[in-house]
């Protein structure tokens, strides 16, 4: 990570359904004593009701909390928003963006790739997802933006767990597997979650994706795949595969190293061509005769890369990329991220 790169503040995407339980986990963040100054935009006051003994100050749009924190509304336009928020007085330690439940987060995480001054001051941290463990199944049949909240996520918060069997918890959860194996999980009651868990999370500096290899990607290595062109899986092992009829997740890995003048080009077409169905993509990539590792991530057509640091000597120089989408033209991205691997 580079100091600029640590100097921004890290913005969290926060999203869920209705009533999933978004307002509480704000509520924990505004009021508690944690320390730590953290601003809150949402949508409408109205929907956090903020408890007035907490405020200490307003000015405009913006409240000023006792414990430090600010929670003001994104009335108009994010990107306002935040710049007015990066002048206040004294830095924040983050800044926590709630989508509305039925919204589709993917335009809120663009705007960190497109505005100069937003991309300048603040990085993209994580998208934290909130899901009711009762009502989730029953979501994710009726409506899209159920799906796209799972698949989008980095960290899913599956709350309300104490209103469920064990059985149908397990279920719950291979459903959310089946949509994104790679987000962290974390099983709460009224959103008790350590704020830690689910701020500053990194989860786009990306060594995440090392540390999170589901293990059922590893489940089909007997079925004795060339690891050069990634694994396959069909989500085919019983039931904690479930296959979700449209969403997908990719993984690729490769231990030689890729020819960058063949694998920006490949990504960049493959995003102008196939963007609309990838809604997230990710990877850690080591290029030939290039001693840092780099990370690229993207949200659509949208990407972002960067050189992250050198090459640790005791880290395999290992290249992985995550697709998670509807409707992946899974062989095409196979074959041309197979022909970006030096002989």
């Amino acid at each position: 990570m580079t100091t600029a790169a640590t100097s921004k503040i890290p913005v969290t995407v926060l999203t869920g359904y209705l009533g999933a339980g978004k307002t509480t986990l704000l509520n924990r963040i505004l009021s508690e004593n944690h320390g730590k100054k953290y601003a809150v935009i949402v949508n409408e006051f109205g929907e956090i009701g903020i408890d007035n003994d907490l405020i200490i100050g307003a000015d405009e749009e913006v409240f000023e909390m006792n414990n430090g924190c600010v929670c003001c509304t994104v009335r108009g336009d994010l990107v306002r928003i935040l710049g007015g928020l990066m002048k206040r007085k004294g830095k924040f330690d983050a800044i926590i963006v709630e989508t509305t439940g039925l919204a589709d987060p993917a335009p809120v995480a663009q705007t960190f790739f497109v505005d100069e001054d937003v991309m300048a001051n603040s990085r993209l941290d994580a998208v934290v997802t909130v899901a009711d463990a009762k009502w989730l199944s029953d979501r994710l049949k009726d409506a899209p933006e159920a799906k796209n909240q799972i698949a989008f996520a980095d960290v899913i918060v599956l709350n309300k767990t104490d209103l469920v069997t064990p059985a149908e918890l397990a279920e719950v959860e291979a459903r959310i597997r089946a949509i994104n194996p790679y987000a962290k999980l974390h099983r709460t009651e009224r959103c008790q979650v350590a704020l830690a868990d689910v701020l500053e999370r990194g989860a786009f500096d990306l060594d995440r994706i090392l540390e999170i290899e589901p293990e059922f990607l590893e489940a089909d290595d007997h079925d004795h795949h060339d690891h050069d062109h990634g694994h396959h899986h069909d989500h085919g092992h019983g039931l904690r595969h479930y296959h979700d009829e449209d969403m997908q997740s990719l993984s690729l890995k490769s231990d030689k190293p890729l020819d960058p003048s063949k694998f920006m080009p490949w990504l960049q077409q493959l995003v102008q061509t196939d963007g609309g169905k990838i809604l997230r993509s990710k990877g850690i990539l080591a290029f030939a005769g290039d001693d840092d590792r780099y990370v690229f991530q993207g949200v659509h057509m949208m990407l972002e890369g960067d050189h992250q640091r050198p090459w640790k000597d005791d880290e395999p120089r290992q290249s992985r990329v995550v697709f998670i989408g509807r409707e992946l033209p899974e062989q095409a991205i196979r074959d041309g991220f197979a022909k970006c691997i030096l002989p």
